[in-house]
């Protein structure tokens, strides 16, 4: 059966059952990665082709197949042994990619001056094509060639490109021989790396077996390239360096021609010297490591040679680099440090530590723990102590250096509370004459100029919709999960009243309860003079009119309101002092006919995975919990038809954008929930891909994301963006699978990775911008708010303490802070709401619908966990809870049950204990 065939019967036998599922009948589900750059290659390949492309020369070991062009000795292709019909390079562009300003691998690019203060001098191999002539005689395993006969005649600068195979490795190096008679100082040294992960016109079937995507530990003389396929499976390409090529930086490619969109991020140098662009175009940014430059004396030269490697897949990754005498790392349980906890580094070298250095200052402190050290795995307590970005340098015996990024953020709990007085005070809009009705809401903020955005090209920023213009007032409802607020509700509850409820969203008519795409829009001649501003550039396509900003078209818009009514109703539900002008029934019904609305309003779009999609499985669970059946069926049933064209593709991850890391999310939370476990597993595969776990909080679990500046941020480019909301989105699936797996700690170190990168870029005063710049002329976030809320989201349902036991590293607490005494293990937990605890080693899963668990007490002996809740306050009287397990489901607590089955544990003036047994 083919796959159209198979969405055919699909819908026929949808629309007999229920005429609930109409949104089947526009599925167009041949998702395919078009481009809107076809005039630019055609733009390319008018100019005159620099490379002659049919002529080459193999290169082979056991491991790789490298083929070079003769022409100029750069990579033509590159395939693992393991699978020859794969290339780790775009080879299928060759041809078109056979111009002048073209990268390939095997090119370098140089700036460089012959005394203190000249200008600096910048070379391309890429920019003017020369014939590479052989340096040497090459043979089947070795070639040798000069880069630039040019460059040497100009300034003496002789470089030599060598590609070698090593036994079981490719090794490329560049010597560098300064032939005149003044020093030289090399100021920037970059090698291009070009990887294929050009996906223009490809379908996403053929994306994830052909293209790859890659991630980068900067880490100085212990960093590393990862090379993944977008499926995620094996085989894994590493880079490393060799001989003098410490990753110093990692800087896009922006001269390279290739169309860069949507469907392409664009090259990056790895940087061995960057104090030449330091000095001038990243003058104002604040390097990830020190910048600096080599003097080559006249006559001597300068040897800098990176080595490529294979791993077996993404969890090998580490293993391999210890086999091959690399320094490792481990952060546990990451990088990004709240100021209370108490984390830990596990450090694996072939040398002994000679010096290790924090700055700023006093930024970290770093303590030896020898009782933890294990399997060669060194042990250190680290405990942040300045709220900021914080470096760690490792120097070794050998004068290997390691750098390790880390950031300090305050305390999970006092961060979510500095965040949602901040999106509800300095982000509250108040304006009864506002023509939009935006009045009451919670609106986006430009940070950098410290005002609310009330105007913007792109509408929605200011209209209160779509993820850019909905994320703020989301985020403040999702603190509410893991925070209730007294007077912040007080303001969402008019905001849900006056502002969102026959605002952003229909509350009448045929559209009711579906969600208009902006409620800002343009259109000066029939609004009052004075309405928009000059300054203001409306005449784009973003600049939508009020017909097209009123359209209930986009699916993606509708998770945001679900979750905002079903976050009222678990208020009402499991709190008191609320005043709101419904009831919880109320909420949590609004919250399932904005769910059915979407598949009925938004059928195009919502047959594709949604950007907080989970919030639909949640609401199913409570509309189970709470016995409206009925409705519960029918949720379930327009899921389940989503669900079954998905299990009937390949990598079924469209959206509106041709590929896209949002829809994962809820395509794997509803094929893991109707057992389509395959159909899991390899959404899970393609999260990892894009999901890296490396000693760098930036993108340490950050998932891949590149153009949602341009929709969501002030800077608007293509760029590579560190913890995007993507990264706490994806993190659902990644941390579910773990609870699933809770032996896999490779799958903890990546989802809780992602799900603190959802608060990673919060100011120290509380401000969630879209998220943080990588480029090096910037290191720093994006003064928009943009669409952080999605990221939120995820961070609030994920949020959680995990204690577990590891065969290497022991006792470790996730979201707490460990201790082992007289037989027990204690966590006090840190996490931000302290509602949910996971006991890894007895897969217990405790979850408070309201209190916050204090401190936690394991006793492996007798399988007892003892439950240390903190006290009743005004809205919190009791503290409703669920107890899930694998096997176990009748638990001995002597409490009584609410009618939706959660336990009540009544508080008092002291915290209260509960003990749960496991025997």
């Amino acid at each position: 059966m083919t796959q159209l065939e198979y969405i055919q019967r699909q819908i026929r036998s949808q629309k007999a059952k229920s005429r609930q599922f109409p949104f089947l009948l526009f599925l167009s589900l041949i998702f395919s990665i078009p481009t809107s750059a076809q005039d630019i290659w055609d733009r390319i390949k008018a100019k005159p082709q620099t490379l002659e492309t049919t002529k080459k020369t193999y290169l082979e070991n056991d491991i790789f197949k490298l083929g070079l062009l003769n022409s100029s000795h750069t990579v033509a292709s590159l395939n693992p042994k393991v699978d020859l019909l794969f290339d780790f390079v775009p080879s299928e562009l060759l041809d078109i990619r056979s111009r002048d300003s073209l990268y390939h691998l095997g090119d370098i690019n140089l700036m460089y001056r012959f005394a203190e203060g000249e200008s600096w001098k910048s070379f391309s191999s890429a920019h003017q094509r020369e014939l590479s002539t052989n340096a040497k005689k090459g043979t089947s395993k070795k070639s040798v060639s000069l880069v630039s006969t040019n460059l040497r005649e100009r300034d003496q600068l002789a470089v030599t490109r060598t590609w070698e195979m090593g036994k079981n490795s490719l090794i490329l190096s560049f010597e560098l021989k300064n032939e005149s008679r003044k020093p030289v100082e090399i100021g920037y040294l970059g090698v291009p790396m070009i990887f294929d992960n050009i996906l223009h016109k490809k379908s996403l079937e053929d994306a994830h077996l052909e293209k790859v995507f890659y991630d980068p530990y900067i880490g100085g003389d212990a960093g590393y390239l990862q090379v993944v396929r977008l499926h995620g499976k094996a085989p894994v390409l590493l880079v490393i360096p060799k001989e003098n090529a410490a990753f110093e930086a990692y800087s896009p490619l922006l001269d390279d021609q290739t169309p860069r969109n949507i469907t392409f991020e664009g090259f990056h140098d790895w940087v061995v010297h960057s104090k030449a662009k330091a000095e001038g175009k990243w003058k104002n940014a604040d390097q990830w490591i020190e910048p600096s430059s080599v003097v080559i004396a006249p006559g001597e030269s300068y040897r800098s040679s990176l080595e490529f490697l294979l791993a077996d897949d993404l969890r090998s990754i580490e293993p391999t680099l210890v086999a091959n005498d690399r320094p490792v790392a481990v952060g546990l349980p990451g990088y990004v440090v709240p100021i209370d906890v108490k984390a830990s580094l596990r450090l694996k070298a072939p040398q002994p530590i000679k010096e290790m250095t924090v700055s700023p200052k006093g930024a970290l402190t770093i303590t030896k723990n020898p009782e933890k050290d294990a399997d060669g795995w060194l042990a250190f307590d680290v405990e942040g102590k300045q709220w900021g970005r914080a470096k760690v340098e490792i120097t070794y015996l050998d004068g290997t250096k390691q750098v390790l990024s880390y950031k300090v953020i305050d305390s999970e709990t006092e961060l979510i509370e500095k965040m949602g007085s901040f999106l509800t005070k300095e982000q509250w809009y108040e304006n009864e004459d506002d023509p939009f009705g935006r009045h009451n809401s919670v609106i986006s903020y430009d940070y950098e100029k410290k005002a609310q955005v009330v105007e913007d090209s792109r509408v929605w920023i200011a209209g209160l919709s779509d993820e850019a213009g909905a994320g703020s007032w989301l985020a403040a409802f999702m603190k509410q999960l893991l925070d209730p607020n007294v007077e912040e509700v007080e303001k969402l509850g008019k905001f849900m009243h006056e502002t969102l409820w026959g605002g952003i969203q229909y509350s009448e008519g045929e559209n009711k309860y579906g969600v208009k795409k902006s409620v800002f829009y343009y259109e000066p001649e029939k609004m009052p003079a004075g309405t928009y501003s000059e300054n203001v550039n409306y005449g784009t396509w973003a600049a939508w009119d009020k017909e097209h900003s009123d359209s209930p078209g986009r699916s993606y818009n509708y998770p945001h309101v679900a979750a905002a009514h079903w976050i009222m109703y678990r208020l009402l539900r499991y709190h008191e002092g609320f005043a709101l002008p419904q009831t919880w029934d109320w909420y949590l019904e609004s919250a399932f006919r904005t769910s059915m609305a979407m598949v009925e309003l938004a059928p195009h779009y919502a047959q594709f995975g949604q950007m907080e999609g989970t919030v639909f499985l949640m609401l199913l669970d409570d509309l189970k919990n709470e016995g409206m059946e009925s409705f519960a069926k029918e949720l379930e049933g327009a899921m389940k038809a989503r669900a079954d064209v998905w299990s009937a593709l390949a990598y079924p991850f469209g959206s509106e954008m041709p590929w896209d890391s949002t829809g994962q999310e809820e395509v794997y939370m509803w094929t893991k929930y109707f057992g389509m476990d395959e159909k899991a597993d390899v959404t899970l595969n393609a999260i990892l891909a894009y999901m890296p776990t490396v000693p760098h909080w930036g993108y340490n679990g950050s998932a891949r994301r590149y153009w949602d500046f341009q929709y969501g941020g002030k800077i608007q480019r293509i760029e590579r963006q560190l913890h995007h909301y993507g990264s706490a989105l994806n993190a659902i699936p990644v941390m579910q699978e773990y609870i699933d797996n809770p032996e896999d700690l490779y799958l903890l170190r990546v989802g809780y990775a992602g799900m603190l990168g959802g608060v990673a870029n919060v100011t120290e005063d509380g401000f969630g911008p879209a998220a943080f710049h990588s480029y090096p002329e910037m290191l720093a976030i994006d003064p928009y708010s943009g669409d952080y809320g999605s990221g939120f989201f995820g961070y609030a349902v994920n949020s959680k303490s995990i204690l577990l036991h590891d065969k290497t590293f022991g006792w470790l607490g996730f979201g707490g802070n460990v201790q082992e005494k007289d037989g027990f293990v204690k966590m006090a937990l840190t996490s931000a709401g302290r509602k949910q605890l996971f006991l890894a080693t007895e897969k217990l899963l405790v979850k408070l619908e309201s209190g916050n668990i204090l401190e936690a007490k394991y006793d492996p002996q007798s399988s007892k966990l003892h439950l240390f809740l903190d006290k009743a306050n005004a809205i919190t009287k009791n503290a409703y809870f669920r107890i899930s397990h694998p096997t176990k489901s009748d638990w001995d607590l002597g409490l009584e049950k609410l009618k939706n089955g959660a336990y009540i544990l009544p508080l008092g003036a002291e915290q209260k204990e509960l003990i749960i047994s496991l025997k």
